[in-house]
């Protein structure tokens, strides 16, 4: 019997109100610990640009860099449902690319489904990728790809006209066949609006409290990172410090010839040691 969350359990949790829990993760590791804690859904999101490759946007990150980290992250995750981004450019030029793009992440990264940044502009991407039977999660508002467009990461959708238009993204996602949409960097009440009109599940990150689910990046919720966090996310562990009294705790202990004790090391007969010490 396959346990996986599941597209379908995404459109009864939101029938039900019972809200979503999805987290973003890039290796096996963690993976293996945030499916084991319950969380229904993982992201390996193109965010693994900045996180884990140290880049200052997620403009460089390659559909081969999304397989690698989607590979890793489905060997850990046997419940929660994986979601694979679809990286800049990797959808943008054709639909015919779009399709083999997406085709690339399910059947070479053993994902579940596909993330696609924009609304009204990708409609027919995401009609197409869901009619190859591949589920399309969207995602509105503060786009980070388009992050040169935006002038940095601003807040979307705050006057009339950009509201709107954040909405009809919203609407476009939906009738494109989306199972669920990511709602970031937008006004509280305009993401209780938006929840409240289409059928299927949002997804907030600096979205409010009226989703019908949020999503963090891992290393913001564990404290990865030292300096400010977004205004929108919450630390709930401060791992960043635990790991440097760790690391230098480890340093000190092998300068001082403290580690490793006795108990870390493996014996042999000392008659083995004497006939190679007469051999050699």
């Amino acid at each position: 019997m396959n346990n996986r969350f599941s597209v379908d359990l995404f459109t009864e949790r939101k029938k039900e109100n019972k809200k979503i829990s999805m987290l973003t993760a890039y290796d096996y590791s963690t993976a293996k610990i945030f499916d084991e804690a319950g969380v229904d859904a993982i992201l390996v999101g193109d965010s693994l640009g900045m996180v884990m490759q140290g880049l200052d946007s997620t403009l460089e990150v390659t559909v081969e860099d999304m397989i690698y980290h989607c590979k890793c992250v489905s060997r850990g995750a046997q419940r929660s449902f994986i979601i694979g981004d679809m990286p800049f450019l990797s959808y943008h030029i054709s639909i015919e690319e779009s399709v083999r793009n997406a085709g690339k992440l399910i059947q070479l990264g053993n994902a579940n489904a596909v993330k696609l940044e924009g609304g009204v502009n990708i409609s027919d991407k995401i009609k197409a990728i869901v009619d190859a039977q591949i589920p399309v999660m969207g995602h509105i508002g503060l786009t980070p790809q388009s992050v040169n467009v935006f002038g940095g990461f601003k807040v979307q959708g705050k006057d009339l006209a950009k509201a709107e238009s954040v909405l009809k993204d919203a609407l476009a996602v939906e009738k494109a066949g989306a199972f669920a949409v990511v709602l970031e960097g937008i006004p509280e009440k305009l993401a209780k609006l938006i929840s409240e009109t289409v059928s299927i599940p949002t997804i907030g990150i600096g979205a409010g409290r009226y989703c019908d689910g949020q999503v963090l990046v891992m290393h913001d919720l564990l404290g990865l990172f030292s300096g400010q966090s977004p205004k929108f996310s919450k630390r709930y562990a401060d791992l960043r410090s635990i790991m440097d009294i760790a690391v230098k705790s480890y340093i000190s202990e092998v300068s001082s010839d403290v580690f490793p004790e006795e108990k870390h090391t493996f014996a042999m007969e000392d008659a083995v040691i004497a006939k190679l010490k007469e051999m050699y």
